[in-house]
């Protein structure tokens, strides 16, 4: 009975690590920037994190030159594109006429730059260009390109660099709001103040337009919280207003009097006489 459980258990353990192994081969493997291990700068890492959305997208292009040329392109941001066919190929090449496939670049050979709206992913350790470019391995250049409102679109191959002896490449592009910068506040420090201070001022009058109707029980312009105090500022600002902008001294009389009893002087009585009947 007790060599009957260990074999169970033996059986258990080795189906557990069976899984365990599976599981670590079917999970999926992430870009690996070019150098020793741990070395992405922290630029590098923030690039790969802000492209992370896009790793459970797929995207095709096809392109057809001639009667020659006909190719599908496939290709994942950090991603493998197929593991079980082409280890670690971000992105593939295949002739849609022979259904050769040609790996243009593998996850575990990257680079990655950015600009202020664009993000530049560079796959390479691909398979050897053969008689082209003294037969080095290529490798695929993406262009991705602000565009917000898009997580990803427009995916297209743009040319391949194959005429010079050294540092062929395929050049890709596609558009992504990933690409794009942090939106700016267009608010300037002066307008935030000023909308907090008439946010301020809104729930005062309401407030206290509120308090003095339910529960002062005030009416008409007494419903104004502090009316009699704003009322009184008002006359003092006039006031002082009045003073400061009067542009003659109070004790200046005017230019024009009107004419009153004051100013008539006495008439002389004989003033009248020849008039008189004689």
């Amino acid at each position: 009975m007790s060599s009957a459980w260990h074999t169970s258990g033996l059986l258990v353990v080795l189906m557990v690590l069976a899984v365990s192994v599976w599981a670590e081969e079917i999970k999926e493997k992430h870009c690996d920037v070019i150098g020793d291990e741990g070395s992405e700068s922290e630029t590098e890492k923030a690039l790969l994190e802000k492209l992370e959305p896009l790793s459970q997208m797929r995207f095709n292009t096809t392109v057809e030159l001639g009667t020659t040329e006909n190719y599908t392109y496939h290709f994942r941001v950090c991603r493998e594109v197929d593991s079980s066919l082409h280890d670690l190929a971000g992105l593939v090449q295949i002739d849609r006429k022979t259904g050769k496939t040609t790996v243009i670049g593998r996850i575990n050979e990257t680079q990655v730059f950015n600009g202020s709206d664009w993000i530049m992913l560079i796959y390479k350790g691909g398979d050897s260009y053969g008689r082209h470019c003294s037969g080095e391995k290529r490798r695929a250049v993406i262009m991705i390109s602000c565009k917000r409102g898009f997580t990803a679109s427009s995916f297209n191959i743009i040319s391949e660099e194959r005429e010079k002896e050294q540092e062929c490449f395929y050049l890709f592009e596609m558009d992504s709001s990933v690409a794009c910068p942090a939106e700016d506040s267009h608010l300037s420090v002066g307008s935030i103040l000023l909308i907090i201070f008439v946010s301020l001022i809104a729930v005062y009058i309401v407030g206290g337009f509120l308090y003095q109707r339910l529960v002062v029980g005030a009416k008409g312009m007494e419903q104004f919280p502090h009316f009699a105090f704003w009322q009184d500022l008002g006359n003092l600002v006039a006031d002082g207003c009045d003073f400061v902008c009067r542009s003659k001294p109070r004790n200046v009389p005017a230019a024009y009097r009107g004419v009153g009893d004051d100013q008539l002087g006495e008439e002389s009585e004989e003033r009248d006489d020849h008039l008189l009947p004689m």
